[in-house]
């Protein structure tokens, strides 16, 4: 009897071992960002997305449709009880304590200031998804994207890059990285990202302007980039037009952003 009862526990708790195992991996993304990540790497998860997955500047934004959406807080977290959690910004202190205080895997994307940083940022949230076989695809797929746009490349190009907010970016942002693949000397000279006056363009216009941001109606509607000035200064100048959604995180999709600026799309 005692030889059958061990053998029934040992039964028993192989079972449960395996019902544990079968189950998917439970992933809470807290923004946007995470959203991409968490798609692109763990589609086959048990996936609570942000509000914004489905957003018109999220890169995966149709393959959040069906997906979970919660609000990224204290309550839901305690709720869902992930196995993982994947952010970019989001999440409070709260909440991150908390996480930290339960044992729950946290998985932080790192901003990046240019490729080798996203390359980083995918090996680490693939790992940490279990993930790593998916992970090194998606830097395949990325670096083939960089390779599409430097076939395309033009020496001595020289370009501006634009928002409707009147801002550009300049050496040390992974929009300047996005610009040297895409085969375009940054016209910006000073480090990050620095505010351009309407009178500077009027007086001083780029040969190119690489416009971004400007897919979205509502986004500094009245900011410099939309003045009539600098409209009438980018009139056949515009080299590329970049959508809100290739540039809101730091992830693969940048050397798409590549890609459109080496084609002129």
């Amino acid at each position: 009897m005692r030889a059958y009862l061990c053998a029934l526990a040992a039964l028993t708790g192989s079972l449960v071992a395996a019902s544990v195992e079968a189950r998917p991996l439970k992933v809470m993304a807290l923004d946007q960002c995470a959203d991409q990540y968490a798609l692109a790497l763990a589609p086959d998860a048990d996936l609570a997305l942000s509000p914004r997955a489905d957003d018109p500047d999220a890169w995966l934004r149709n393959a959040a449709a069906g997906r979970l959406r919660v609000r990224p807080t204290l309550e839901v977290a305690v709720a869902i009880k992930p196995d993982v959690v994947v952010r970019y910004w989001g999440g409070d202190a709260r909440l991150l304590a908390r996480l930290e205080r339960d044992g729950v895997r946290v998985l932080t994307i790192n901003d990046a200031s240019d490729f080798d940083g996203i390359r980083a940022n995918i090996r680490i949230v693939s790992a940490g998804l279990n993930r790593p076989d998916r992970g090194e695809a998606l830097i395949a797929r990325m670096d083939a994207r960089l390779a599409t746009a430097a076939s395309a490349t033009q020496p001595n190009r020289m370009a501006q890059y634009l928002t409707p907010g009147g801002f550009t970016a300049g050496p040390g942002t992974l929009i300047d990285a996005i610009l040297l693949a895409g085969g375009f000397r940054n016209a910006a000279r000073d480090p990050g990202f620095n505010p351009v006056s309407v009178e500077r363009i009027a007086l001083f216009p780029p040969a190119r302007f690489i416009l971004a941001f400007f897919d979205q109606p509502r986004a500094d509607w009245r900011g410099p980039g939309r003045h009539p000035v600098v409209r009438k200064a980018a009139e056949g100048r515009v080299a590329a037009r970049l959508p809100a959604a290739a540039l809101t995180c730091p992830a693969w999709f940048a050397a798409d952003a590549a890609a459109m600026i080496g084609h002129g799309k």
